[in-house]
């Protein structure tokens, strides 16, 4: 069993090594040292990463972890570019070539929510929240490389696990928004769970709202006690 300070080297190399350079300048400048070594210990800095397909509940948990962590949040779908979000709402399945751009973006936007900047008075929060569907291994690959090259960034994926039949009339209810409930059944057909990734929480989000938030709060809880 891996420990928590362990990183094994996804296997899809060819997406993430195109941008994991990039993403090493990160964790120097998310702790103010701009790569000078300090005797200080870096602050552990967590990436919550809320995953699952619509109508999971990626959003409602993402903005509970952000009250409870107290940290920034990041909501996916606001990256994905208008070309991803007219054929979503069209009902047309997205390729993996429609979702590059959107994960590295998304991928980015939760780096630069770790740096010292305006928004958190030049303190580094201690984590980030994010809500990305990352249905499959090959996409929270792409995610992962934002915690590569710092010890103090770890990542964590929170995947929220339902039924199509609730997934169905959840998405059904939601008002203005681009995801209809046809792209349920497509968002299934490509799901990959992630058993047996060291990095990955499984969440039951059948019960009610208020089981829910505990249920997650309690694992979220857990997990940070693993690097006290």
């Amino acid at each position: 069993m891996l420990s928590a300070g362990e990183r094994p080297q996804p296997p899809h190399a060819s997406i993430v090594d195109s941008t994991v350079s990039k993403a090493r300048i990160m964790p120097d400048l998310a702790n103010g040292t701009n790569g000078v070594t300090s005797s200080k210990p870096a602050q552990m800095q967590h990436i919550w990463i809320v995953t699952g397909p619509a109508g999971c509940g990626k959003s409602t948990v993402g903005n509970v972890l952000r009250t409870e962590l107290g940290v920034p949040f990041l909501e996916g779908d606001d990256y994905h570019p208008a070309a991803n979000k007219d054929k979503m709402g069209h009902g047309i399945p997205l390729t993996d070539e429609d979702r590059w751009d959107w994960l590295i973006s998304l991928r980015q936007a939760a780096i630069d929510a770790l740096s010292p900047s305006e928004d958190n008075n030049f303190h580094p929060p201690a984590g980030v929240v994010v809500a990305c569907s990352a249905l499959k291994q090959k996409y929270r690959d792409v995610m992962r490389v934002a915690a590569y090259g710092s010890s103090s960034v770890q990542i964590h994926f929170v995947y929220l696990k339902l039924s199509e039949e609730v997934l169905m009339q959840r998405v059904t209810q939601r008002e203005s928004h681009y995801m209809k409930s046809g792209m349920v059944h497509s968002q299934l057909a490509a799901l990959e769970e992630p058993k047996g990734e060291w990095d990955a929480i499984t969440i039951n989000v059948e019960g009610t709202m208020e089981e829910v938030q505990r249920n997650v709060i309690d694992a979220v809880v857990e997990k940070l006690a693993e690097y006290k």
